[in-house]
């Protein structure tokens, strides 16, 4: 959803990705803060500049890398995977429940099953919660609740069923929380998963053919909570939507 990051977490990405000798060249709505070393377009309605015309227009200068802000239609995602298979590296956000979700969204707006399944390569789903302070943190036991609504295993998280959290200090102004956090899931594109999206196969399907050991951004909050890094009940509430283990 809106405020999880994305922009954010895409320009870390191409700051990583980039060389001299790369052209980088984004295309954004609207452009959140300049990139050293990269060609970034502001999306313009009025002068008829969108996503989609600003990619047709970025594939004719030949660029290494592409981020377009956000795939909305059909006619940007289309033109996006068609960059992708001519050997552009594309990166792009969708709204999405989680990482697995993306790929029935693509296919919702239109893009044919066996060209997703050609140039896709990992989605990363991603969530904010609060960081709890290290200040003022101290173990709280878990309510009946909480705990209610956590799986057998998720409980395993917790032994002696308590958790972090924080009292509110003065380093934190009281507030018992400084800064925010990345809860994150990241899925690799498998052979296995390949064929799937080309036979078409459902979303519960295709999941079904992740890595061993696939995190869920649901777990990787957990583990964080677990590490005391935020709480549990933040967890639970940014990831409400989302479905649980795997």
């Amino acid at each position: 959803p809106t405020g999880s990051g994305k922009t954010t977490t895409l320009y870390a990405a191409l700051t990583k990705l980039y060389d001299p000798a790369k052209k980088i060249i984004t295309i954004e709505d609207p452009v959140e803060y300049e990139l050293s070393g990269v060609n970034q377009i502001p999306v313009n309605p009025k002068r008829g500049l969108s996503f989609a015309t600003g990619l047709r227009s970025i594939l004719r200068q030949d660029p290494d890398v592409i981020m377009v802000g956000e795939i909305r239609d059909h006619e940007t995602a289309d033109i996006a995977i068609r960059s992708a298979l001519t050997g552009h590296l594309l990166f792009s956000t969708l709204h999405t429940n989680d990482a697995v979700s993306a790929i029935g969204r693509m296919l919702d707006m239109g893009i044919e099953p066996f060209l997703l399944a050609s140039v896709l390569e990992g989605v990363l789903a991603q969530r904010l919660s609060r960081r709890i302070c290290r200040a003022c943190r101290a173990r709280q036991p878990l309510s009946e609740a909480v705990q209610h609504r956590l799986s057998e295993r998720e409980r395993s998280l917790f032994p002696e069923g308590s958790a972090w959290s924080g009292a509110g200090c003065e380093a934190c102004e009281g507030r018992g929380y400084r800064g925010r956090i990345g809860l994150y899931e990241v899925m690799m594109v498998t052979g296995a998963m390949r064929t799937a999206i080309s036979s078409r196969r459902s979303v519960p399907e295709i999941l079904q053919t992740t890595e061993r050991g696939y995190i869920t951004m649901r777990r990787d909050g957990l583990d964080k909570a677990a590490a005391g890094l935020t709480t549990v009940d933040l967890v639970l509430h940014a990831t409400q939507d989302v479905e649980g283990e795997i």
